[in-house]
């Protein structure tokens, strides 16, 4: 794995192990290499079985009971991998060496977990991650699995099925024929599944590959249907590995059309596929392993990057560094904002504490008296005054219906547009967060003939995105080509949604959820895991608001120091994007230490207890301790 500490900014967004490719230029990049030999796919076949290893040997030493799903350790400092979670030691094996070998305890070893006869389930389809699934299946025989395989097509890599047979593998499945000439169907290989859940164990869910597109044949759904009925990750009696991708998941985009299986871990090789870094996909792919197998990666621009957590650092540091012996609060950068309302009054509390906490030099507010007094009770540092701010957050509790405080913010964000046109020159330099209440301002703003600049950031949830999208559809759009957004179509199709939204606005945009997407014009997608569930309450996004507040008035006081931090055609807009997902990196990250949720698969973590919204601000110091100390520590 890179170390993307060691990389110029131009590499780092281009690293295969954190960015992902369309599916057809990835096997068009392959192509050349693999044709006509099976190293690459013996040397996959590896690295699933080495996977698969380490996943049984996290299971219970009892034979025939349930495995386990692994708990990550709340610690503040872990080794991370690429993905954002706790890297897993790297087996000795190397891909030239066979598992089960004569040199090794394979079968008998008594490591945690461990248990000979391990009960493994192989879910095979064509192509060649079943040919990758059977081949691994084979090596875990050899090193004393019990090994069975339900094919799902009748065209199986033959050399595969044979070797996986010649290792002791159990074949089941629609269309195969045995030596002795009996056919099998889909019934015998549910009874096998069936079987298997009896006792439970693990499952190697290779059914589809790059190749697919859409929902699973109703055959393989079928196959897969009591693995689902058995619950959900970590509450049910089986582990389960995805080779290369969730098998029903869309490779590119990351939607779900059909049922599918969701991983515990995802081995997949080269680089990252859009269904690993695009909810809702994302959320049923686990921890996910990228391994280099020699092959190159496309050379093009990437759908997707997912910066690794210690690149995320790096980028915080960049943009809110440690203050020197020469800083000060106009080096450090000052946010001004205007939250809050007589309606809503608490959104400014939580806003100013997530810019204080964050690092900013100063926090200017805007706001009634009222609420004025309410955050100066609590950050009596907020100054209540007009003057030179860096950055401005404008919309946390700003209620469209209060007319009056309507009609300041209006005036204040119609101040940053500039007019409509190819150039979309925005009239100031000053980064500009449009959160809640400031996000329906613009969408009338927008019918203006006034446009948003990529400094513009805003920061809508699947709601407030898909009333964005209504509002601002081209009006020569077609009745026929309306897509017809809804909350449930954002959900559904959230990368969508946020190119989308940053074509017809010119902005940056931050959708935010479970997994956060960072929309900028002509770069690709950047997906951020968010944090613990416990974030999903009230005041959360206020928080957030405010913490990105604070990075881009960072970063804007850097600008005005002479560094861009970045590299390119537009290194202004490099270095936004960096910040902006550092900052949601660093809300995801305070929200877990507040619910003393440990970060498992997806940074989703599990376990944990209740927050309030105060509770995320008030654990950013740790959260940032976590992130600089990440910055230093090569990742695996």
């Amino acid at each position: 794995m890179s170390d993307l500490n060691d990389l110029p900014r131009s590499h780092d967004v281009t690293d295969p192990t954190t960015c992902a490719w369309p599916a057809q230029e990835i096997a068009a990049a392959e192509a050349p290499v693999t044709a006509g030999t099976d190293r690459y796919m013996r040397a996959a076949a590896h690295a699933v079985a080495r996977a698969a290893l380490r996943e049984l040997r996290q299971g219970t030493g009892n034979a025939g009971a349930a495995v386990a799903p692994a708990r990550p350790v709340p610690a503040p400092l872990t080794s991370m991998s690429p993905m954002g979670v706790a890297a897993t030691p790297a087996s000795p094996l190397s891909p030239a060496t066979p598992l089960g070998g004569a040199g090794e305890t394979a079968g008998t070893q008594t490591g945690p977990g461990w248990i000979s006869g391990a009960p493994v389930l192989l879910l095979v389809g064509g192509g060649h991650n079943g040919a990758d699934t059977l081949l691994a299946g084979g090596l875990l025989a050899r090193s004393g699995c019990a090994v069975s395989a339900v094919l799902a097509t009748e065209h199986p890599h033959p050399v595969a099925l044979e070797e996986a047979r010649s290792h002791g593998v159990t074949i089941h499945g629609a269309g195969y024929r045995s030596d002795d000439g009996t056919g099998q169907d889909s019934a015998e290989a549910v009874a096998a599944i069936e079987a298997f859940l009896v006792h439970g164990g693990l499952v190697l869910d290779g059914l589809t590959g790059i190749g697919a597109t859409g929902a699973l044949r109703p055959d393989a759904a079928a196959l897969i249907a009591p693995l689902i009925a058995a619950g959900e990750p970590g509450r049910r009696p089986l582990r389960v590995i995805a080779v290369d991708l969730p098998s029903g998941t869309g490779v590119d985009d990351g939607t779900v059309d059909g049922p599918v299986l969701a991983a515990d871990r995802t081995v997949t090789f080269t680089c990252l596929k859009g269904c690993q870094c695009l909810p809702p996909a994302r959320h049923l792919c686990g921890v996910v392993e990228v391994v280099p197998l020699g092959l190159p990666a496309p050379t093009s621009r990437p759908l997707v990057r997912r910066p690794v957590d210690g690149a995320l650092g790096d980028y915080l540091t960049r943009a809110v560094g440690e203050p020197g012996p020469g800083d000060h609060k106009y080096t450090r950068g000052v946010v001004g904002l205007w939250a809050g309302s007589e309606s809503y009054p608490g959104a400014a509390v939580l806003a100013a504490s997530g810019a204080v906490r964050a690092g900013a030099g100063m926090v200017r507010l805007s706001a009634p008296r009222r609420v004025e007094d309410l955050v100066l009770a609590v950050r009596p540092e907020v100054v209540p005054a007009a003057g030179r701010v860096q950055a401005l957050v404008l919309g946390p509790g700003i209620d469209p219906a209060d007319t009056t405080r309507a009609d300041e913010v209006r005036t204040v964000l119609a101040s940053t547009l500039g007019p409509c046109g190819k150039d979309r020159q925005c009239p100031t330099r000053i980064p500009t967060v449009v959160d809640a209440g400031a996000l329906s301002i613009l969408s009338e703003l927008l019918t203006e003939d006034l446009s948003c600049t990529p400094l513009h950031v805003l920061t809508p949830h699947a709601g407030e995105a898909a009333a964005l999208l209504i509002a601002l559809e081209d009006q020569g759009t077609s009745a026929q080509e309306t897509r017809q957004w809804s909350r449930e179509r954002v959900e559904a199709h959230p990368g969508l949604a946020a190119r989308e939204l940053c074509r017809l606005t010119g902005a940056t945009v931050l959708l935010k959820g479970a997994t956060t997407l960072i929309a900028a014009p002509q770069r690709p997608l950047v997906s951020v895991d968010g944090g613990p569930g416990w974030m999903a309450s009230a005041g959360s996004g206020d928080v957030l608001a405010g913490i990105l507040g604070a990075v881009l008035a960072g970063a804007a006081a850097r600008w005005e120091q002479g560094a861009p931090d970045a590299s390119g055609a537009d290194p202004v807009l490099d270095a936004l994007v960096d910040s902006v997902a550092a900052g949601v990196r660093l809300h995801a990250l305070a929200g877990a230490y507040a619910a003393a949720s440990p970060q498992g698969a997806g940074g989703a973590g599990t376990g944990g207890h209740p927050i309030a919204a105060l509770d995320i601000a008030v654990a950013l110091g740790p959260a940032r301790l976590e992130l600089n100390w990440l910055q230093a520590v090569p990742h695996a």
